[in-house]
């Protein structure tokens, strides 16, 4: 791992700089409906523009891109959304903004895809859990510092300087990419892995599907309870606003840590460590509606719910990465846009709960969905005495020869 060390970080800090973009523009939105001359529901539109661009071009982009090879690929799509973050920056109308948003998601899912599997080769076999949990460290930074600093810059300077920050930072990791990325050859035997009914016969077996649903049921438990998190801290359990801001520092710490940590044990067991995490995030957001209505246990709530949030996401995507053998490009970007589904139904659901019965109650609604995700996995997940292991089958084992700059 350690001689991987330069691929890893580099990796990583695309992850910060493409994850930052997803939720900046939230922290934005009274400064971009001033300028532009619109109202803030419909400035909050270059959110909701950028998650739906990322879940339906994801997956459209990795097929229209299956024979490609993945270092220019992986450059292409850094390159795509920096120019995106450009037209962001320059926007001087709504319409333009929002194409800006627009052309940044068709790089997101696709690259962050390539990132984790890019990872996983370099860091090599064992390694799996603790490559993504390097990676997609990035993506916590980018919710623990990125998002707020980005926010922060906006507000006192202008809404247009953040983005031009972020597409400094993407040309700067543009040329990182291309001085450390190796380019790698995959022979796949039969070659019809590189193909896109190849891809596509992947993503339909059954483990697979079953992988994906776990994720969007699973992790929407967490998206019910964290959209409505402040609020709950505020109106529930007394907080300040002020005290609620270190509340969610603390919250990013704890994912960063609960991610890293899930990563090695994900090297261990897959399947433990999945089924583990979902059982105690299932616990901790049923005592919810018990905990926010006493600080202490609010406090305890909020870091607990940091350490778990973050650690579904390694053994997630190593599990997809397990069935998917050598075909996972499409495997891998769908799951990565059925996070931010999962993000989006969990808030709706939620926002539902909210509505009909009050914040403090959330919890509950998080709670079944993370327990229906935590039975979900027994069948993603196989029997550790299994035999065959059809997603490890020789026949269709990728040969990987790295070829050096």
């Amino acid at each position: 791992m350690k001689r991987q060390f330069p691929v890893l970080a580099v990796l990583c800090a695309s992850v910060f700089v493409v994850g930052t973009a997803e939720f900046l523009a939230a922290g934005l939105l009274p400064q971009i409906g001033s300028d532009l001359g619109v109202s803030v529901p419909v400035a909050g539109q270059v959110v909701t523009a950028y998650a739906l661009g990322t879940v339906i071009a994801g997956p459209l982009v990795a097929i229209a891109t299956i024979r490609l090879p993945r270092k220019g690929l992986m450059l292409t799509l850094m390159a795509i959304f920096l120019a995106g973050s450009v037209v962001s920056a320059l926007a001087p109308n709504y319409a333009l903004l929002l194409t800006g948003r627009v052309i940044s998601s068709i790089a997101h899912a696709t690259f962050f895809a390539l990132a984790l599997i890019v990872a996983t080769t370099a860091a090599g076999p064992g390694r799996a859990g603790s490559a993504i949990a390097a990676v997609t460290s990035g993506l916590t930074v980018a919710n623990l510092l990125g998002v707020p600093l980005g926010a922060a810059l906006g507000q006192n300077l202008d809404w247009r300087f953040p983005f031009a920050v972020l597409a400094a930072l993407a040309l700067a990791c543009l040329a990182l990419l291309a001085l450390v990325l190796p380019r790698v050859e995959v022979r796949h035997i039969p070659s019809r892995s590189t193909s896109v009914a190849g891809e596509v016969s992947v993503l339909a077996r059954r483990p697979v599907l079953m992988s994906v649903a776990t994720t969007t049921v699973g992790f929407a438990g967490v998206g019910a309870v964290f959209t409505y998190v402040a609020p709950t801290l505020t109106q529930v359990s007394g907080f300040t606003p002020a005290m609620v801001s270190w509340l969610l520092l603390a919250y990013g710490v704890g994912s960063l840590l609960g991610n890293l940590v899930a990563g090695r044990l994900a090297d261990r067991s897959v399947g433990a460590t999945l089924r583990g995490v979902f059982a105690c995030l299932t616990v901790l957001l049923a005592v919810m509606p018990l905990a926010v209505v006493h600080k202490p246990s609010a406090i305890a709530a909020v870091l607990g719910l940091g350490v778990l949030a973050t650690a579904t996401v390694a053994p997630l995507q190593s599990l997809i990465l397990q069935h998917a053998g050598a075909a996972p490009t499409l495997a891998v970007t769908v799951n990565v846009a059925a996070f931010m589904l999962a993000h989006a139904v969990g808030s709706a659901i939620g926002g539902g709960v909210v509505t009909a019965a009050g914040l403090r109650w959330t919890g509950l609604a998080g709670a079944a969905l993370s327990a229906s995700g935590l039975l979900l996995s027994y069948l993603a997940v196989p029997r550790p005495t299994a035999a065959a292991r059809p997603w490890e089958d020789p026949a269709t084992t990728p040969t990987v020869r790295k070829i050096h700059d």
